[in-house]
C-alpha cells in the first residue's frame, strides 16, 4: 500500500545527511574565523576577502547543481546518488581546510583559498540533493515538518560536536602545537561526516518522481522571481544568515577575551561550579566551549520544542515571533552585560542569555526548512510549471551568499574595532574597551537587527498550514499524470 508516511529509521537517515552538512556549516559559521585568526595566523584584514570570495564563486555553483538535479534522474533517485559518490571527496576536502602546512605566508594564503574554494565547491554537489530530498521523500507537509525537526535535531548535535568537542581537543595539545590538535580534531569530523552521508543514502526513499524537464536557466529563473512566497524566504534566508553566521562567527572571539575564557576554568570559578559542573570534559572545563555548548544547548532544544509547538501553534507566527525575540534577547544580553556595567566575572549571566538567545533564534529551523517545498507548491499552483531543483538550488545559494556577507563583515568589522589575535585585552585602557565593546555588539545588537528584519519580513508570508491544505495541496496531489506521482511503500 502507498503511503506518504515517514519510518521513524528514514526520518533518522535523513536527519543524518544534515548532520553530516553541518561538519561544514557549523566550522564554517562558528569555528573558522576563530581557527584563521588566532592558530593559522592569518592576518584580519584578509580573512574578510578569504570567507567571501569563495563562498560567492560557490554560491553560483548552487544555482548550477540545482539546475542539473533538477533536469536528471536515475535508478537511485533524483537526488540520493549524490550523496553516494561525493560522501568521501567532503570528508577529504574539510580535512585539507584545517590541515596547516609550513610556508611562507603568501603560500599560506593560497592555501587556504584552494582548499576552502575545493571544500565549498564539494559541499554544492552534496548539500544541493540533500537539501532537495524533503520534496521527494513525502508530499505530506506534516511529515516534511517532522523530518526536519529531526534533521535540524542532528545537525545541532553534529555543531555541539564541532564547536565544543573540536577547541576542547585541540586545546589539549602543546600551545605550539594547537593547529595540529584541530586537524586531528576536524579529520575525526570529516570521517563521520562521510559516514553519515552513507547512512542517509541507503536509508531513505524517493517517493515523489516528478517528470524530468529541461527548463533553460532564463525560464526557471522567471518562475522563481514571478513566485512572491519564494522570493520572501530568500531574502528572508539572506538576512537570517547574515544573522546567524555573525554572532556564530565572533562566539570564542567573545568568551576568549570579553568574558576571559583564556584565564577562567569552571572548577575555581566560585559560585558557578555547582551550576556548571555537568559542563565537564574530564577533569576541567574551559569557558571558550562551554559557552559554545550552552548556545548549542539551547539551539537542540530548540529543534525539540519547535516540533511541539508546530503541533498547537501555526508555524508561521513561530517564524515571525521567534526572530523579534531574538532581537529582543540580543539587546537585553547587551545592556546586562555591557551597558549595565555588570563584572564581566559574571559568567552565568552571559551564559543564560546566550542560551536563551540560541534557542529562540533556532525554533524557526523546522519550519524554514519545511515551507521551502510549500512555496514551491504554490508557485506550481500559480505558474502552471514546477522548479523544485532550482528553487532549493537558490535558496542555497542565498545561504552562501548570506554567510559571504556576514563573514566579510565580520572580518571588517574586526578590522575596525582593532582586534588583534592573543593581546590581553583589558577594560580600563580605552583603545581595549573599544575592541571590548565591538565584539559584544558583533555577538548581540548587530546581529539582532537582522533577525528583526526577517521577522518583519514574514509578515508577508501567507501559506500557512490552512492555506496550504485548502488551496495547495489537493490541486498539487491532482497534478496530471506523468507530471508528478507517488511511488514505492513502507
Amino acid at each position: 500500500m502507498k503511503t506518504q508516511r515517514l519510518t521513524v529509521l528514514e526520518k533518522i537517515g535523513f536527519g543524518a545527511g544534515d548532520a553530516a552538512v553541518n561538519v561544514v556549516w557549523s566550522s564554517l559559521a562558528l569555528v573558522i574565523t576563530f581557527f584563521y585568526t588566532d592558530v593559522y595566523k592569518l592576518n584580519v584584514a584578509h580573512i574578510g576577502l578569504l570567507q567571501l570570495i569563495p563562498r560567492l564563486i560557490d554560491a553560483f555553483a548552487d544555482v548550477a547543481m540545482g539546475m542539473y538535479t533538477d533536469s536528471h534522474t536515475t535508478r537511485w533517485g533524483r537526488y540520493r546518488p549524490y550523496l553516494l559518490v561525493f560522501a568521501i571527496p567532503f570528508g577529504i576536502s574539510v580535512m585539507l581546510v584545517f590541515t596547516t602546512p609550513d610556508l611562507s605566508y603568501t603560500g599560506k594564503l593560497v592555501w587556504a583559498y584552494l582548499t576552502y574554494t575545493v571544500m565549498m565547491l564539494i559541499f554544492t554537489a552534496v548539500t544541493i540533493p540533500y537539501i532537495s530530498l524533503p520534496a521527494v521523500l513525502t508530499a505530506d507537509t506534516m511529515e516534511r515538518l517532522s523530518a526536519n525537526g529531526y534533521r535540524l535535531f542532528f545537525a545541532k548535535v553534529a555543531a555541539l560536536l564541532v564547536t565544543v568537542f573540536v577547541p576542547a581537543f585541540a586545546a589539549r595539545w602543546p600551545k605550539d602545537e594547537i593547529a595540529k590538535g584541530y586537524q586531528v580534531a576536524m579529520g575525526m569530523m570529516a570521517v563521520m561526516a562521510t559516514l553519515l552521508f552513507l547512512f542517509c543514502f541507503f536509508t531513505t526513499t524517493e517517493r515523489v518522481q516528478y517528470k524530468t524537464e529541461r527548463k533553460p536557466l532564463g525560464e526557471q529563473l522567471k518562475l522563481l522571481l514571478r513566485n512572491d512566497q519564494w522570493l520572501i524566504l530568500a531574502a528572508v534566508c539572506i538576512i537570517g544568515t547574515i544573522g546567524y553566521v555573525m554572532r556564530g562567527s565572533v562566539a570564542l572571539h567573545y568568551a576568549k577575551y570579553y568574558l576571559r575564557g583564556s584565564e577562567l576554568e569552571f572548577l575555581t570559578s566560585g559560585s558557578a561550579s555547582d551550576v556548571l559542573d555537568f559542563l565537564k570534559f574530564g577533569r576541567e572545563m574551559r569557558l571558550l566551549p562551554a559557552f559554545m555548548l550552552v548556545g548549542l544547548i539551547g539551539n537542540i532544544l530548540a529543534m525539540v520544542a519547535s516540533t511541539w509547538i508546530t503541533k498547537r501553534f501555526c508555524k508561521i507566527r513561530l517564524f515571525r515571533w521567534s526572530q523579534v525575540g531574538t532581537f529582543l534577547l540580543s539587546l537585553l544580553m547587551y545592556y546586562v552585560i555591557v551597558a549595565g556595567n555588570t563584572s564581566r566575572g559574571n559568567i552565568l549571566a552571559a551564559l543564560a542569555l546566550y542560551f536563551l538567545i540560541n534557542f529562540v533564534v533556532d525554533l524557526q529551523g523546522p519550519v524554514f526548512w519545511s515551507i521551502i517545498s510549500e512555496a514551491v507548491d504554490y508557485g506550481r499552483i500559480k505558474l502552471g510549471k514546477r522548479v523544485t531543483g532550482m528553487a532549493f538550488g537558490a535558496i542555497s545559494w542565498c545561504q552562501k551568499v548570506g554567510m559571504s556577507l556576514a563573514a566579510g563583515m565580520v572580518g571588517w568589522l574586526l578590522t575596525y574595532f582593532k582586534y588583534v589575535p592573543d593581546k590581553v585585552y583589558q577594560p580600563e585602557v580605552q583603545s581595549d574597551a573599544f575592541t571590548l565593546n565591538g565584539l559584544a555588539l558583533l555577538l548581540t545588537v548587530i546581529p539582532g537587527v537582522f533577525h528583526l528584519i526577517v521577522g518583519l519580513l514574514m509578515l508577508k508570508y501567507f501559506i500557512t498550514d490552512k492555506y496550504y491544505n485548502e488551496k495547495i495541496r489537493e490541486l498539487v496531489t491532482q497534478e496530471s499524470p506523468g507530471d508528478a506521482q507517488t511511488t514505492a511503500s513502507d
